[in-house]
């Protein structure tokens, strides 16, 4: 694999890596661990930073002034952005869709940094809106970085390309998980995990739990082309691709039953806070896969924390 671009310094790692004593005691079944992509040290962590790191190192490079991005009104990905951008000087405009615009959680968050926020009704089409805004500040002199939804490009997978990367320096064998399991809410994080176990030879099943109805296989497909093609990253095979849209429930941002469930789970056994929308989901179908038996003959299985916990504060009434 060919080197990859330069990157900057938002992510504080490694992150830790541990097993889930409590958890894997009251389930009886295999060893849970857990990598700690909750703690990687902006705006109260998540996956995002890795991303970012390349992304906003691109906007620096290309001596942007400002920078845009779209998400939902409880984005995780729009909470970092506003964050990383507020430390490098950028001026940041978030478009956001969505309904309930209390100001709470990430919402709170983005308005904290400084972001200028753009809000948009369930339907409205939000990188149209995004193309629209970055024309207007191109007219008056800006030069704006628009990101995609959740920064999951090609650029931005390579962000979990470099988390593979870590996690091999954590583990004694390439084969010490027997599965790994995340949430998959663009696609980025999952392909650039993919792209990662392939480069670095990480022998473990990747299981992406789908938190919206979205085609990510072929989504997550591109990106890995992408990569492939600008970056001389390696194009996994194609049967390696794991995707469950079991979980998504009544569709994205809504709550489940069992995502709740999870939630109490690991915030009660192990101390952990996970989100409704997005690791609470994936926890589930890691839970529902080991009570079915699908982890029967495995001894090690990871579950990737994305983070998101600051959304808890606007979900209060789910949780109690």
């Amino acid at each position: 694999m060919e080197a990859l671009p330069q990157r900057l310094p938002l992510v504080q790692g490694p992150t830790a890596l541990h097993r889930l004593p409590r958890l894997t005691e009251y389930f009886g079944g295999p060893e849970i661990w857990v990598k700690r992509d909750d703690n990687t040290g902006l705006a109260l962590g998540g996956n995002k930073a890795r991303k970012l790191e390349f992304l906003l190192h691109d906007a620096q490079e290309k001596d942007c002034t400002d920078v845009i991005t779209v998400g939902g009104i409880q984005s995780n990905h729009a909470r970092m952005t506003a964050a990383a951008a507020a430390s490098l000087g950028l001026a940041c405009h978030l478009v956001l869709r969505g309904k309930d615009r209390s100001l709470q959680g990430n919402l709170l968050l983005d308005r904290q940094f400084g972001a200028e926020l753009y809000f948009l009704d369930p339907g409205q089409d939000r990188e149209a809106h995004m193309a629209a805004l970055a024309q207007e500040l191109k007219n008056q002199g800006r030069r704006p970085y628009t990101i995609g939804v959740g920064g999951s490009n090609a650029l931005g997978s390579l962000g979990y390309v470099k988390a593979a990367e870590e996690l091999m320096g954590q583990l004694n064998r390439p084969d010490f998980f027997d599965e790994t399991v995340a949430a998959v809410g663009s696609g980025g994080t999952y392909a650039g995990l993919w792209i990662g176990a392939a480069a670095y030879c990480w022998r473990t099943r990747l299981q992406g739990i789908a938190v919206d109805g979205e085609p990510f296989a072929e989504i997550i497909q591109a990106i890995a082309q992408d990569a492939a093609a600008s970056y001389g990253t390696p194009l996994p095979r194609r049967d390696s691709l794991l995707i469950d849209d079991s979980y998504i429930g009544g569709g994205y941002s809504i709550p489940t039953d069992e995502g709740v469930e999870a939630i109490q789970l690991f915030s009660r056994l192990e101390g952990i806070l996970l989100d409704p929308t997005y690791t609470g989901k994936a926890a589930a179908g890691l839970i529902d896969r080991v009570r079915s038996g699908v982890y029967r003959e495995c001894k090690r299985i990871l579950f990737w924390h994305t983070g998101g916990a600051p959304a808890l504060f606007a979900s209060a009434e789910l949780l109690s």
